[in-house]
Formats: C-alpha cells, sequence, structure tokens
C-alpha cells in the first residue's frame, strides 16, 4: 500500500499538508487540495482510519443500537438514521440488543473501544443504567425512552396513537376489545396500554384486564395470546383485538386463522404499525402507522447537531405523529 509520504511527494507538499488534506480539507486550501486528492487517486491511496483515530482520539462514528433488525419497523428506523449520517460525513456502527439488557451491554462496550462520537439508541429496561458508562458521550434516545431526564428523545404520540386505534373499534360497535400489550416495562407498551384504557374510559366501556396480556414484541408472543384469548368461551372471548406490534399482529392473524375466525367477520383487528404485509395481506391491515424512517432521520440530525457542542439547557424532546390507516381488518361485531 503507498503511504503518505508516497502521495506528499507526489503532490509536491509535505506530509502533514498531505494528511490535513485528506483528514480536515477545510484547513488546506482548495488547489493545493486537489493536489493531494489526485496524487491519492493515482497511488491507489487509502487512509488508514483506525490508526487516525487512535491519533487524534475520535472518529466520524456513531453508534446505532436498535431492538430487532428483524422487524421491518426498527430497519426503516436504521435506515433513516444511515441516510443522514452518510449525508453529514458519518459512519454508523449497528449493533441489535434483541431486546435484551446483556446484549445491550455489550453494544456499549463495544462501542467504546471504537472511540464514536455519539450514540442513538432504542432502551431496554437496563439502559438508563448502561448509560452510565457513556456520561461524556452525545446520546439520543429513539422510539422509547429509559427515563432519563438529562436525554433527548424522538418518539411518536403512543398514546394518541393507542387510542385513535381503539376509539375506531368502539365506533364500529365492539365493547368486548382485547389487547396484545407488549412488554410493560417499555416506554412504547406502557404508553399504548394506557391509550387502550383512556379510549374505554372516555366512550363509558369497562376494562376487562382479562383480556389484556402481554407479549415479547414477537410473532410467536401475537400468535400465543391471540391463540388463548381467542379461544375462550364465545360469549366472554373479545370480538376485536388491538395488537402493540406489527410483529405480534403477525401473530394474532395466524391465530385468528388456525381457529377458523374470519377477519373482519368473525373477529376485528388493529395493529400498531404499517407495512407491506400489513397492505398486501387480506383483507388489508387497519393500522396505526408511525412515520419509522423520520423518526430514524430526525434522531440522526439531533445526534449531530449536539457533536462538539457544550451540553446546556434542557434536551430536546421531539414527538412525532402517528396516522390510523383503515382498510378492511375491522368491521361491525358479528350478531350475537
Amino acid at each position: 500500500m503507498p503511504s503518505i509520504h508516497e502521495v506528499a511527494h507526489l503532490a509536491n507538499v509535505s506530509s502533514a499538508t498531505a494528511s490535513r488534506a485528506l483528514s480536515r480539507p477545510e484547513m488546506v486550501a482548495p488547489a493545493t487540495r486537489e493536489r493531494v486528492l489526485s496524487a491519492a487517486r493515482q497511488l491507489g491511496y487509502q487512509p488508514n482510519i483506525l490508526a487516525r483515530s487512535l491519533r487524534q482520539g475520535e472518529t466520524r462514528t456513531i453508534g446505532l443500537i436498535v431492538a430487532d433488525i428483524l422487524n421491518p419497523f426498527h430497519g426503516q428506523l436504521a435506515k433513516g438514521v444511515q441516510d443522514v449520517a452518510d449525508k453529514h460525513g458519518y459512519t454508523v456502527f449497528l449493533f441489535n440488543s434483541d431486546e435484551e439488557s446483556e446484549k445491550e451491554r455489550r453494544a456499549i462496550e463495544t462501542l467504546r473501544g471504537h472511540l464514536p462520537q455519539g450514540l442513538i439508541i432504542e432502551p431496554t429496561r437496563s439502559t438508563r443504567d448502561h448509560l452510565k458508562t457513556l456520561s461524556n458521550l452525545a446520546v439520543v434516545e429513539l422510539d422509547r425512552v429509559s427515563g432519563n431526564p438529562k436525554a433527548t428523545t424522538i418518539t411518536v404520540d403512543n398514546l394518541a396513537g393507542a387510542k385513535a386505534g381503539t376509539r375506531h373499534l368502539i365506533e364500529q360497535g365492539h365493547t368486548r376489545i382485547g389487547m396484545i400489550v407488549g412488554q410493560l416495562d417499555i416506554s412504547t407498551a406502557i404508553e399504548r396500554h394506557r391509550g387502550f384504557q383512556d379510549a374505554l374510559q372516555e366512550a363509558g366501556l369497562p376494562y376487562h384486564p382479562e383480556l389484556v396480556l402481554p407479549g415479547h414484541h414477537r410473532e410467536d408472543d401475537g400468535y400465543r395470546v391471540a391463540k388463548h384469548l381467542l379461544s375462550l368461551p364465545k360469549a366472554t372471548r373479545p370480538t376485536a383485538l388491538f395488537v402493540g406490534n406489527n410483529e405480534m399482529t403477525v401473530g394474532a392473524v395466524l391465530a385468528a386463522r388456525e381457529l377458523g375466525l374470519q377477519i373482519p367477520d368473525d373477529l376485528s383487528i388493529v395493529g400498531f404499525d404499517d407495512s407491506r404485509w400489513a397492505q398486501t395481506m387480506y383483507p388489508p391491515l387497519t393500522v396505526v402507522a408511525q412515520p419509522a424512517y423520520e423518526l430514524g432521520a430526525v434522531a440522526c440530525e439531533h445526534l449531530i447537531g449536539l457533536l462538539g457542542r457544550p451540553q446546556s439547557g434542557l434536551p430536546a424532546h421531539v414527538q412525532l405523529s402517528t396516522e390510523l390507516i383503515i382498510r378492511q381488518s375491522t368491521g361491525p361485531p358479528a350478531p350475537a
């Protein structure tokens, strides 16, 4: 591999100037910078980014820890972060926590060794403790919140979204509505559960705790909980389900089909999150849609805005809106 000294010799500049032209181009005259870049291209020079980072004590990298990269929602978050980071010249190190505190801890430890300039994280129940090891790092919490009062947070209005989805079922005439709620130690699940409860209370309907069960945000949890609820005696089982995320909604639909229930004739379903499969399944699914890509993009813009600036004043708390998209998976309950 050619060295920086060879690039400098060909460009007729000092090694220090050649290095600055490649790593800090704003510090070098345009004509000199172009001469160095031309020499580097001619020689096929590739800078040793790791060595440079160790010398400077920083990198143009940021960390991103998401809950489940196989979930299309989290994939869209990551895409939004990646695109904005690319625009600003940053590289993203992506980690997947699988909703597990220990995996999150290991990801944070790995990141520390790569000298990131900032971190975007979708919190688990232990994030607040884990972030104590990164006290000097700019951090933005995405989609969820850990309860850290100093954290910048980028979320959606889960409360309003859940109320809108539940209210739609009530307007269809449903009075026995079940919910597959997600982990109730995660802020999104807590807020969506509260919105579900508020919608029932505002409509004067009772809350049936036996029809509200948690899952761990995965397809098999949605299937397991839905099968239990839909196997109850006909007089006590729910005529509609509000499901807390898209993966659990897949499981709920599979359980309903396995039990021979027709959607929406025998069961109405509203899911939280939109996706291509929700639009193309039969019948198309009514959903509370989140601007997933925009969430990731906004989070990355805020993080980059924090880099290199002293932390002062109150942290930002950005909350984006959801949208109820009514399709064909909801309708009136079947006659008694």
